[in-house]
């Protein structure tokens, strides 16, 4: 059974997403990075899958177990008294059920999942597969008594040559997502372009996930496209990194 903190933490964070117009998600990786975006003043966050493979010397795209990722994230969610969501990629070959009972066991309280199963090759779900593990994880959270928060993402517009090709196909799958149960959709690799991102923001009624850069993006414009969620990726690790690498450059050898 979950624990009343876990299912405390669930319910807080969909209230902030409908309280936050968008609600901005810091991309953690370990503990220092979450107490850090929490002192900044942000009530929840998401734990990357790219961030937190780096941090661990491990590849991205499914290169730990489920189990490793577990274990990393436990203490991650343990150091901060807010409500923390977990990139859980495409789920790691578990089954819905045990990918949502994983999750809860270390206090999660969202998930992120997406159609490139990197464990079977790189292939993409098609629209009906990914909508039906999405409605998998809604049931099994259901049952769990806890409101976990699904955000549903694609990767269409990342695999295509002219991501505007896909737009169709795209807005099919986030509409499926949607009605499979997700909270929020996340289509990847459009956060550039303008309209795309309106088209996308149109298309559906629940919040609309973009990656944004801490530095370059602005949340003005976010705001003005209609984007309800926002989250760096691996982008504010790699930001720091640069800006690490300055720091330390005069004090080489």
């Amino acid at each position: 059974m979950a624990s009343h903190t876990t299912v405390e933490r669930a319910q807080r964070l969909k209230q902030l997403h409908a309280q936050y117009k968008p609600l901005v998600l810091p991309t953690v990786w370990d503990v220092w990075s979450a107490r850090t975006a929490v002192a900044a003043g942000f009530p929840a966050l998401t734990i990357g899958s790219h961030p937190l493979a780096d941090s661990r010397g491990a590849d991205d795209h499914e290169g730990q177990t489920f189990e490793e990722v577990l274990a990393a994230v436990k203490p991650i969610i343990a150091a901060v008294d807010v409500p923390v969501s977990v990139d859980l990629e495409a789920g790691y070959g578990q089954k819905p059920a045990d990918l949502v009972a994983g999750l809860i066991e270390v206090g999660g309280v969202g998930l992120n999942v997406e159609d490139t199963v990197h464990s079977d090759g790189g292939r993409v779900r098609s629209t009906q597969e990914h909508a039906s593990y999405v409605a998998g994880l809604r049931t099994a959270a259901d049952d769990a008594g806890v409101p976990v928060w699904v955000n549903g993402r694609t990767d269409l517009f990342m695999h295509a040559k002219d991501a505007s090709d896909v737009l169709d196909e795209a807005i099919e799958r986030l509409r499926a997502l949607e009605e499979a149960g997700a909270d929020s959709v996340y289509p990847v690799g459009i956060q550039d372009n303008d309209d795309l991102l309106t088209a996308v923001t149109d298309a559906v009624t629940v919040p609309v996930n973009s990656t944004a850069h801490p530095v370059r993006h602005d949340l003005d414009r976010f705001r003005r496209l209609g984007v309800g969620r926002i989250t760096y990726g691996p982008l504010l690790q790699l930001a720091l990194t640069d800006t690490v690498k300055d720091m330390l450059k005069p004090w080489a050898p």
